[in-house]
């Protein structure tokens, strides 16, 4: 799912929301909704408010007519504001239209764009505690959420998730599960793990117990004082558990950890390492840990370094590393549908892992909040020190990336199914290979425009598109801010804007003409008699009156655009692409637009076999190119 960003501005480049953004400049969210509001108080607020309050919050806008991604400011009547603020005043407060009241007054203010009144409300987070925020007195079938299309009913299963998130007493991993014993549990684990916690607390009194004991005090085996029920718990045999005791129905069905490797050249080569429960070992977090942590941490570099007289082998980013392997194993939700996934790629590493974020992006970044899903399993990898606490773990994250002056890491979250992808890009923020595309597509001069400007063109061209909402934790700047920086790239040619309804992404403008508008050279020095004509020192140019000809000599279309059968343009690519083309070499030879290329005739080619890409599973590589299939 692309992660996109609301359009900030009308037909007109009215920046309407820098109003509302004053007006409430804490609200973190880059969310809006608008709502014509003409014809009553719109009934589809109290969804909207459900939705946002449940996913990363966001401003309704009464007032404003919204349609294809463009805006009209209507605006609303004082009559009409006073009548509206009555009617959301009063149903916010009472349970039979909404289940809980999280506004205060300044969340609701009148505010002047275009000349016009429009009513705005500043939707907040809802707290973990106060999830799921619902409509009516019941919350199956009338608690929503937000995706990239709008507001979207959950499930009845992702508001029992919600609920059972919003009591933090109720940790998920401290369920007891009826029916298992120690024959349920792999011993070899435990040995393995006590070795590991000797080795980090050689003296610790936890040393001396029995399994059993040992297990209870990591939270591993429990005993409910009220019910007077024992056992294991999730945590212990998502732990130490054998496989087929941890995907039964009673503790996990969907447990299915994967690390999946991909660092070959060869573009045939699905991965060159995966690790995954196929039943040669017992696949429980704790086996996973130990076979899969050894081969990402072997990726980063190992100066020598003396510390205190003694080799010290690992760096911030190992711990980096670490924290995000560890946190993608103790923030897991098990109830959920999916899967963990581990990927190392030659350019970076992905952790992915089923559930929701249980604070919102704003606070993950600043780090320093501490609510983990899953506090037995933190507990467990702790004791080995292999995990962090209190929050730090994420400032870790970011910090030892940062030291190893590498793109900085980035999170998406996405829903239905519910997933939490972290990305640690192994580059840095403008790599060689990328400032020198920039450079054939722009100029030289593409260096000089400036630290921000050039990081979002090398963020686009690595990434394939950009969003507002992705340069958010990429740029030190105010979202509005960041969508002028977006309109100016665009209007100056460097960016093509894709409206997709209510978002909008960006990507390169590969087709731009070489950029002017930095200093030229020296005009100082003595010019050319003008009343002669002037020598052409450009380089010579193929004559295009006729037919395009490619670097092999071999004639390929018209340079006069004209109607050419589908399958004749198929074919014209085919020949062409004898080996490896990019997209602008094949728009280039047959005189169409690289979009209509990408867009209506690759994928078609792609499908039917007869094109195969360089980097099949990486769809936005920089470096994507196509060949003929000779499959």
């Amino acid at each position: 799912m692309k992660n996109l960003q609301l359009s900030l501005f009308n037909p007109s480049g009215l920046p309407v929301l820098e109003e509302i953004y004053n007006i409430f400049p804490e609200n973190e969210s880059s969310d809006l909704e608008y709502k014509s509001a003409l014809n009553g108080f719109p009934q589809s607020f109290w969804e909207t408010y459900s939705a946002l309050a449940n996913t990363e919050g966001g401003l309704i806008i009464l007032g404003v007519t919204e349609k294809k991604g463009f805006f009209k400011v209507e605006g609303l009547e004082k009559e009409q504001i006073e009548n509206y603020k009555k009617i959301f005043w009063n149903g916010v407060n009472n349970p039979a239209t909404v289940s809980r009241n999280i506004f205060v007054n300044d969340d609701v203010k009148e505010i002047k764009a275009d000349n016009k009144t429009v009513l705005a409300f500043n939707v907040r987070v809802a707290k973990r505690e106060e999830k799921p925020i619902f409509k009516t007195k019941i919350p199956f079938g009338n608690t929503f959420k937000r995706n990239y299309e709008g507001d979207y009913k959950c499930t009845d299963d992702e508001v029992r998730r919600m609920l059972a998130d919003a009591d933090p007493s109720l940790h998920h991993d401290s369920r007891i599960l009826i029916g298992y014993s120690m024959d349920d549990i792999d011993v070899d684990s435990i040995k393995r793990y006590r070795q590991l916690f000797s080795s980090d607390k050689p003296t610790h009194p936890w040393l001396t117990l029995t399994d059993i004991e040992l297990l209870t005090q990591l939270g591993g085996y429990r005993r409910d004082r009220v019910s007077k029920r024992e056992g294991f718990t999730l945590a212990g045999i998502l732990m130490f558990g054998k496989n087929l005791s941890i995907t039964d129905i009673e503790a996990s069905p969907s447990f299915f950890p994967d690390y999946r490797e991909n660092l070959s050249e060869d573009e045939t080569v699905r991965w060159t390492d995966r690790i995954h429960p196929d039943g040669s070992w017992e696949a429980n977090l704790f086996q996973f840990y130990l076979r899969v942590w050894p081969k990402i941490s072997l990726r980063l570099p190992k100066p020598f370094i003396l510390e205190e007289g003694r080799r010290k082998d690992e760096t911030p980013a190992h711990v980096a590393l670490r924290e995000a392997f560890i946190n993608t194993l103790v923030h897991a939700d098990y109830t959920a549908p999916g899967s963990i996934i581990i990927e190392s790629r030659k350019e970076m590493f992905r952790f992915s892992n089923p559930g929701t974020l249980l604070v919102t992006l704003h606070q993950y970044y600043l780090g320093g909040i501490s609510e983990c899903r899953n506090p037995n399993l933190q507990k467990m990898f702790m004791m080995i020190g292999s995990a962090e606490k209190a929050g730090s773990g994420v400032n870790k994250i970011f910090s030892g990336w940062d030291q190893a002056h590498w793109q900085s890491p980035y999170l998406n979250v996405t829903n239905q199914p519910d997933r939490i992808e972290l990305n640690m890009p192994m580059f840095s923020i403008l790599p060689q290979d990328t400032l020198e595309h920039l450079q054939r597509l722009f100029g030289n001069n593409i260096q000089y425009i400036g630290k921000d400007r050039l990081t979002v063109l090398a963020i686009c061209e690595i990434e394939g598109e950009i969003s507002n909402n992705r340069l958010q934790f990429a740029l030190d700047l105010h979202k509005t801010d960041i969508t002028k920086l977006l309109q100016d790239l665009c209007k100056e040619g460097y960016l093509i804007s894709e409206n997709k309804g209510r978002w909008t992404s960006y990507h390169l403008n590969i087709v731009q003409k070489v950029d002017t508008s930095v200093p030229k050279v020296d005009t100082s020095v003595p010019k050319v008699d003008t009343s002669v004509s002037k020598v052409d020192t450009s380089v010579p140019k193929v004559d295009t009156s006729t037919q395009k000809v490619d670097t092999s000599g071999n004639k390929i279309g018209s340079s006069k655009r004209k109607k050419v059968p589908k399958q004749e343009l198929h074919d014209l690519i085919a020949n062409y692409c004898d080996d490896y083309k990019s997209l602008e070499e094949i728009a280039h030879a047959i005189n169409r637009e690289p979009s209509y290329i990408q867009n209506k005739i690759l994928p078609e080619m792609i499908k039917e076999g007869i094109l195969e890409k360089k980097y099949p599973h990486t769809p936005n590589h920089p470096g994507q190119c196509y060949k003929k299939s000779y499959i």
